[in-house]
């Protein structure tokens, strides 16, 4: 097992549901990115998303486009992604999942991406424009090293769909609680703990729901239906608030803290 399938294995024995935060490469800048790394763990995240930004992305809100788009300037690339990985393993464990499109993966070639991901130490992956059709060659070439490749299912996706993307999903599966992009939502849909049930019906698997979550009380909601409760956009836009503040990394602290908090 990877460290995100230990990671998920160690959560269920405890009965801790995961706390998983999401934060975009290179935004403000590398240097930024690792130290939030080690602040986010520090402050009780079980697994950290990072972001590998594209240009033409279709799951992202405007909170993430802007950072996305910071990054690019920045000139983020997926090597450089994965060099940020190699030096994040030197000083922490904690699970390390990208997500991104599938043109960067692509472009770089999926055999070097796959050989060199596991050689810095990624732990899986999330293609949100790759479905489980498209997805073969991918998997495969993940799979062969031991990396999780996550699906994502929708409010929408049918239970015969679901079968087919819990059979290739690995780590976790990803429910996105609404239909629409990523971005703090004052309020959550009422069907999650109705859909999260459809799907534990068809896997075994942690079902980790999220898109729009925002504050400890919806963590806290969640944490009661799923196995695990992921934030991006609202991490994002405390960053952005605090990004040339000299305490940006004790109030992104302080902010993780508190949500994590609720997933006991």
């Amino acid at each position: 097992m990877n460290r995100l399938q230990q990671k998920m294995a160690s959560l269920k024995k405890t009965g801790k549901k995961a706390f998983i935060a999401y934060i975009t490469a290179g935004y403000p800048d590398l240097d930024t990115t690792e130290k939030l790394v080690e602040v986010l763990e520090k402050n009780g995240a079980d697994c950290i998303e990072l972001g590998m930004p594209f240009s033409d992305p279709i799951a992202d809100g405007p909170t993430i486009q802007r950072a996305s788009l910071c990054a690019l300037k920045r000139g983020i690339t997926v090597k450089k992604f994965l060099d940020l990985v190699t030096r994040l393993r030197k000083k922490t464990a904690v699970p390390l999942v990208m997500m991104t499109y599938y043109n960067p993966i692509y472009h770089y070639g999926l055999e070097k991406f796959a050989h060199q991901a596991k050689a810095s130490g990624l732990d899986g992956v999330i293609v949100p424009d790759l479905p489980p059709e498209e997805a073969q060659e991918l998997h495969r070439n993940l799979s062969q090293r031991g990396l999780s490749q996550i699906f994502l299912v929708s409010p929408v996706t049918r239970i015969t769909r679901i079968r087919k993307i819990v059979r290739m999903s690995s780590g976790f599966v990803y429910y996105v609680s609404l239909t629409g992009v990523t971005g703090a939502r004052a309020a959550l849909p009422h069907q999650i703990a109705t859909q999260l049930r459809t799907i534990k019906q068809c896997t075994a698997l942690p079902v980790c729901v999220g898109f729009g979550v925002s504050t400890p009380e919806q963590v806290k909601q969640l944490s009661a239906v799923a196995d695990g409760v992921i934030v991006g956009s609202a991490i994002i836009t405390h960053i952005e608030k605090h990004r040339n503040d000299r305490a940006l990394y004790d109030k992104i602290g302080t902010y993780i803290g508190a949500m994590n908090k609720q997933t006991y």
